[in-house]
């Protein structure tokens, strides 16, 4: 049986038409309010034995994977996945092998028991209580606290482990996320310890992952699940599920940064909200976003971290054709304080405001430079251009070339020429005979160790594991080093960091003449270079899994092959 017609017998197209509108059955069929256009009277039938619909007032009809497709905004494949899912029907043609595929399955079902046990602990016990407290004392209500789902961690060393050991094993709840070794052989703490807990959902509803909040004053403030099976860090943006029939209302996202700025804005009433989870703007949660909007607010925290996150979300959200705009809240204020401080009709009024984003690009690139100055005009007014050049768009790279002209006062033709000329020649330099260095380390070395903006933005984004093994990763050690002590680098220091025989290969890039960068460019070549080191560890397990089938160690094997899976999906993911 093909896997439309599993999905089919297993859907019902009633219950699917249900969530986007209120069905009243008459006689033999259902009738509601047309969700794909205003209505007064009910023209939306829905013929539940033939599993079809059909509106009589805007001819719009189908089955439920065109139902689907039409609401979700999706694909016919990605229709299919979308139910798949939600029914729990596995898709045929699947990466995983059966015994891959029941674990994934097994971690789902465990994520749903945890998320119960959470929010028994927030609501039954006397801990809970004082958790409630918490929550109620940050002025959530009641309302909000039950329709997130959230709940709360007991401050014990392991509780849920000693919950859940009698139904799983100790490696199905590592693999999940939820507990973590201890010290001894055969010892295991709970992951979570005293936090208000944040269940993270998929589009679907289904729970994959948690975000925990201490009330103990405890370190890390916010700590998330980890990667898993079924969960994939910047592969989604918490509370979509919540919200996603409200963002295609509004026509526009507000992206924030954290659990509690989502919950405040989500309580007074403003829901086109989704929030990052933390992390910096991912191309998956962009393009996750564009099935519902066309237009995204970024709202980060206000104070320099959270400023430079949005400056690297911009580029991102540009490549991919979504429009964005900024908002910087007044006194540094998160927008969980902001709400709280000066209610939702306020903060409205700032989203209204908010800046352009790419004028907001341009305005940082041109901070505390001389433009008076040609030589320095040059060098910003180039860094913008490397943005303009990466939009796919041909017609609204040709606006975004008008307002650099007009923003830096430079002759509109001579830009259009200067972008026709980077398509003809491309961006990187040629490959000198013996380089030690591959072609997006190179230029990434280049934008770091050149242009001050770029690697202020880029260095706290750098994995040291991307560079393992790398020429490079002794300068990059160097860097972060820096970075992390508060001062500026500089070639001498450099040279006593790093072996003599670098130093030869280092100066010739540095001194190569190339066009400046972007932040666009760098987080390109970090992508290239997080892609190879994966690849690079993806062709040893696989060495290893052949060793190691050959030796019959079974539970070696499921290991590595739980290893290669997740791998696969990073690379996959990038």
């Amino acid at each position: 049986m093909e896997i439309t017609e599993k999905i089919k017998e297993a859907a019902s197209i009633v219950e699917i038409a249900s969530e986007y509108t209120t069905l009243k059955k008459r006689g033999r069929k259902w009738v509601g309010l047309c969700p794909f256009h205003s209505e007064k009277d009910p023209s939306f039938t829905v013929d539940e034995e033939k599993q079809l619909f059909h509106c009589f007032g805007c001819g719009i009809g189908g089955d439920l994977f065109s139902l689907v497709m039409e609401k979700e905004n999706l694909t016919f494949p990605e229709a299919v996945k979308y139910l798949a899912e939600k029914y729990r029907i596995p898709l045929p043609e699947s990466r995983q092998s059966p015994k891959e595929a029941r674990l994934e399955e097994k971690i789902f079902e465990i994520n749903e028991r945890a998320l119960n046990y959470f929010r028994e602990n927030l609501f039954k016990t006397q801990e809970g209580k004082k958790a409630l407290e918490y929550l109620k004392s940050r002025q959530f209500n009641e309302e909000t606290i039950k329709k997130l789902k959230l709940g709360y961690a007991l401050n014990s060393w392991d509780s849920l482990f000693q919950t859940f050991k009698k139904h799983y094993s100790p490696q199905d709840l590592e693999k999940a996320g939820l507990i973590i070794p201890g010290q001894k052989p055969g010892e295991y703490r709970d992951r979570f310890r005293g936090r208000i807990i944040f269940p993270i959902f998929t589009i679907t509803g289904r729970v994959v992952a948690f975000g925990g909040r201490t009330i103990f004053e405890a370190q890390p403030k916010y700590l998330n699940s980890p990667e898993t099976m079924t969960f994939t860090k910047g592969s989604l943006l918490y509370g979509i599920n919540f919200t996603r029939e409200n963002l295609k209302k509004a026509g526009e996202a507000i992206l924030v940064e954290g659990y509690a700025d989502f919950a405040s804005l989500f309580q007074a009433g403003i829901q086109n909200v989704v929030a990052s989870m933390g992390t910096s703007l991912t191309p998956p949660q962009v393009s996750q976003l564009l099935r519902y909007v066309p237009r995204i607010i970024i709202n980060y925290d206000g104070d320099e971290a959270g400023l430079n996150a949005a400056l690297r979300a911009i580029p991102i959200c540009l490549e991919k054709g979504l429009q964005v705009k900024i908002l910087i809240l007044p006194e540094k204020l998160d927008p969980d304080a902001f709400i709280k401080k000066y209610g939702p009709e306020k903060y409205l009024s700032l989203v209204r405001r908010s800046y352009d984003g790419f004028r907001f690009l341009m305005t940082h690139y041109a901070k505390g430079v001389n433009l008076n100055i040609p030589e320095e005009k040059s060098r910003v007014a180039r860094l913008v251009l490397q943005e303009v050049f990466r939009l796919p768009d041909p017609i609204v790279r040709n606006e975004y070339l008008q307002q650099v002209s007009e923003f830096f006062k430079i002759n509109e033709e001579l830009l259009r020429q200067m972008i026709e000329s980077r398509g003809k020649s491309g961006p990187a330099a040629s490959r000198e005979r013996g380089d030690i260095f591959l072609p997006a380390e190179k230029r990434l070395l280049q934008l770091l160790l050149n242009q001050p903006e770029v690697s202020h933005l880029i260095l706290d984004e750098l994995d040291l594991n991307c560079f393992e093994g790398l020429a490079s990763q002794p300068i990059i050690n160097y860097l972060i080093t820096s970075r992390r002590q508060g001062r500026s680098w500089d070639y001498s220091s450099l040279q006593q960091a790093i072996e003599p025989a670098l130093s030869g290969p280092l100066s010739r890039i540095l001194q190569e003449d190339l066009p400046a960068g972007s932040i666009g460019e760098a987080l390109d070549c970090l992508n290239t270079l997080r892609k190879l080191a994966l690849q690079k560890k993806l062709k040893e397990i696989q060495k290893e899994i052949a060793l190691t089938e050959k030796k019959g160690d079974r539970e070696k094997l499921m290991n590595l092959l739980y290893q290669k899976h997740e791998i696969t999906r990073q690379i996959l993911m990038l």
